[in-house]
């Protein structure tokens, strides 16, 4: 890959691929391992977190067109090297108190084999991404609406977790961290404590949102969909979006130092 062209974005724009695909196969230890280091980067390069993912849905019998989306995603990390996470001192941009928030998205059956969506979440402690995660839903989802509360009550989870964790370090219990969720009928559905009948058929265990809210572990607030960050974890977007959403979580560039 040392000759090839460094891409813009990680996928291409709305790129969709299916595990029935009918093009050659390719070496599925090689694509294996490959998908293995980017697995591991993903710690530290949020940025490719959702592509990554993608791309290791097709593990079992990796063809042709999935080694492509694989490549691209190297041409992408060879013109990126020098982007990094940055955490800002004192926490906040503004330097002010350290506390949590996060935002959940989620995409509408991206899956185009089972049909099920992919829920994105991102945590910021201050300014800075703490956690974050890509990851396609276990339930095929019937509704925008469906999707976006299973995706907020992933980060909800997350979420109260952390406070608790924060709390246990600085002996201070932090204030409710706002969770921001660019859909108006979850949110809604999330505050209603009555089991209507367009939630009775959703699990269970997703309600665990509705007690986090009830309960004021959280608050959950609308953002509008411009600014939701976490939609850089649900699916493939353009250059522009791209770059503007991974400026805004947190990456920047950073030229590392030669030593004399």
């Amino acid at each position: 890959m040392a000759n090839y062209k460094p891409a813009a974005t990680p996928m291409e724009e709305r790129i969709k691929l299916s595990k029935q695909s009918t093009v050659e196969k390719v070496d599925t230890t090689r694509y294996r391992s490959i998908i293995g280091g980017l697995r591991w980067l993903t710690h530290t390069r949020p940025d490719i977190t959702f592509a990554v993912g993608y791309v290791s849905r097709f593990m079992e019998d990796p063809r042709e067109d999935h080694w492509m989306a694989v490549k691209r995603v190297l041409r992408y990390i060879k013109g990126s090297v020098d982007q990094a996470l940055v955490f800002p001192k004192g926490g906040g941009s503004d330097g002010g108190e350290l506390e949590l928030a996060a935002f959940s998205d989620a995409d509408m059956v991206g899956d185009v084999n089972g049909r099920r969506s992919t829920s994105g979440v991102l945590i910021l402690l201050g300014a800075a991404p703490v956690a974050w995660q890509s990851l396609k839903q276990k339930t095929v989802a019937l509704s925008t609406c469906e999707a976006e509360y299973v995706a907020a009550a992933t980060a909800a989870c997350q979420l109260v977790w952390m406070r608790w964790l924060l709390g246990e370090l600085t002996g201070i219990e932090p204030r409710p961290p706002a969770l921001k969720v660019d859909n108006q009928p979850a949110i809604a559905l999330a505050k209603n404590p009555v089991l209507h009948d367009r939630s009775k058929h959703i699990d269970v265990k997703f309600h665990f949102l509705r007690d986090c809210v009830e309960e004021r572990q959280i608050v959950i607030e609308f953002v509008e969909t411009g600014r939701q960050l976490a939609d850089i974890f649900t699916k493939s977007v353009g250059r522009l979006r791209f770059l503007e959403l991974r400026s805004k979580i947190g990456m920047v560039e950073v030229k590392s130092k030669q030593q004399d």
